[in-house]
């Protein structure tokens, strides 16, 4: 039996108000601390205000070099400005390509009111 165990890697992140908004992630593996291949994984990502929170507001979300572990996540400028300035949570969930559900990123987000309108 085959046990694969991968710690969640922890990021806050801010979202700047009316702006948009993107992040990059290179994930390694904890055991071999060689990069992630994420070749045949599918990742969404949502930010909500609390956990239990039944709205979400989904990132944009792709892996941009599978084989190097590479993911990013983004929010345009229109959706960063419907969104209350203070704290949320966010997530980024992957799924293999056998249907396993993997937790890749975890950690709060802080929204900072802008200026310029």
């Amino acid at each position: 039996m085959l046990i694969w165990i991968m710690a969640v890697f922890v990021s806050n992140i801010v979202i700047e108000q009316g702006f948009n908004f993107d992040t990059t992630f290179i994930l390694e593996d904890t055991v071999t601390t060689n990069l992630l291949d994420l070749t045949g994984y599918t990742i969404e990502s949502q930010l909500r205000k609390t956990y239990t929170s039944s709205s979400a507001v989904s990132f944009a979300s792709t892996i941009t070099n599978p084989t190097q572990g590479q993911i990013e996540i983004s929010l345009g400028s229109t959706i960063t400005s419907d969104l209350k300035e203070g704290r949320y949570v966010y997530d980024i969930k992957a799924t293999t390509n056998g249907g396993s559900v993997l937790k890749l990123v975890e950690g709060s987000a802080l929204v900072r009111p802008g200026v310029t309108r």
